[in-house]
């Protein structure tokens, strides 16, 4: 990984409600993946007209195909070094974070302080839980860019997207992260994310009780060049943080 760089918050002080992760509601940020009709059993799905995702019937009328339900890029042919980026996959065992409370109104909230935040320029980045359980989630921190400034001036970012390709969104170009745009989504292990190529986002942040972990399917292109790679920017001691869902004393017992 290239060497981070250290943002000064000047006194910004941010708290941040993380919500549900919704398809719509995440996609300037890349793709919120999950059965879009999980109660649609495919040998019920005779006719698939009007159905999500350009739906098909597949597999000899065993299943249910939605077509193109996240995008993945793949921009390395604009890299500095040149370096072709190659398909990566691999597997993140993300063990549970034993977050900091904050009693508020006599209601407890887990909250997670912010400081670091990452992107890969060239590349999609997506993951897949292995296993669904209703007791586990996972937080999903990301973040739009700023206008390009001196401070990232080094950071090589690809400029377009080759003709003809097909995107929800524009690529976010070189800034850093613009704090004051920061989301923050609850994933269910029932839904896969995909960070579009160059969004800044948080390592993965596995909630659920202290001794479980997440195992996720991680799947990208590298090219083993540290800053086309991966960017990473870091925040002092921290005034930016993430609130998740009020939990009452009285649940707990």
């Amino acid at each position: 990984m290239a060497t981070p760089i250290k943002i000064r918050l000047n006194g910004l002080d941010m708290v941040v409600d993380a919500v549900p992760l919704e398809l719509e509601a995440f996609k300037p940020f890349g793709d919120a993946v999950a059965n879009p009709q999980p109660n649609l059993h495919p040998a019920m799905a005779n006719d698939t007209a009007g159905m999500p995702f350009d739906a098909i019937v597949a597999n000899q009328g065993t299943a249910i195909k939605y077509q193109h339900v996240s995008r993945i890029e793949n921009l390395y042919d604009q890299a500095p070094s040149g370096r072709t980026g190659v398909a990566v996959s691999n597997m993140f065992t993300c063990a549970s974070r034993a977050l900091p409370r904050r009693l508020e109104v006599g209601v407890e909230r887990e909250i997670f302080p912010v400081t670091v935040l990452e992107r890969h320029p060239f590349t999609s980045q997506t993951f897949v839980p292995l296993r669904a359980d209703p007791q586990s989630r996972y937080l999903v921190v990301v973040a739009p860019s700023l206008s390009p400034s001196a401070q990232d001036q080094q950071l090589p970012v690809p400029s377009s997207r080759p003709p003809g390709t097909i995107a929800n969104r524009e690529l976010p170009g070189r800034g850093l992260p613009d704090l004051k745009g920061l989301r923050a989504f609850i994933a269910t292990t029932n839904q896969a994310v995909t960070y579009g190529a160059g969004t800044w986002h948080s390592p993965m942040v596995a909630l659920g009780p202290a001794d479980k972990a997440i195992d996720f399917f991680v799947f990208q292109f590298a090219n083993e060049v540290s800053v086309e790679d991966c960017q990473e920017v870091l925040f002092g001691p921290s005034t930016v943080t993430v609130r998740l869902q009020p939990q009452s004393r009285a649940s707990k017992l």
